[in-house]
């Protein structure tokens, strides 16, 4: 293989985990975007606030702590969409229908709260 060959084949490869980690994430963000739409506990505050740091992480700064206080399965599907932001295809909220405005209902519905001037 020449080192033409061996980048081609790099390049593809990234292109395919890019790819497989884009549609994880985006179905993980289903997921969590459901639970901070529909449930109320303690955990789902902090879904609703790792929603809202994929959607504006100027003005909701991730506490990767929260990765530590949620079950197994919520932590999973934030890392899954953590995969999916580093690949940077596309924002999450943009990946599901109606996104822009179910993150800013959640926002809403969660009390939090945007920063002056925004």
């Amino acid at each position: 293989m020449n080192s033409h060959d061996a980048v081609d084949a790099e390049i593809a490869s990234f292109e395919a985990l890019s790819r497989e980690a884009t549609a994880a994430g985006a179905q993980a963000f289903a997921r969590l975007l459901k639970l901070a739409e529909e449930r109320d506990s303690g955990q789902i505050a902090r879904v609703a606030r790792f929603v809202a740091a994929t959607y504006n992480g100027v003005a909701f700064p991730l506490d990767p702590f929260e990765l530590r206080a949620v079950d197994a399965a919520i932590s999973d599907d934030m890392l899954r969409c953590l995969d999916a932001l580093r690949w940077a295809r596309a924002d999450l909220h943009t990946l599901v229908p109606d996104g822009d405005a179910r993150v800013r209902a959640v926002i809403a519905r969660w009390g939090l709260r945007w920063p002056e001037g925004d």
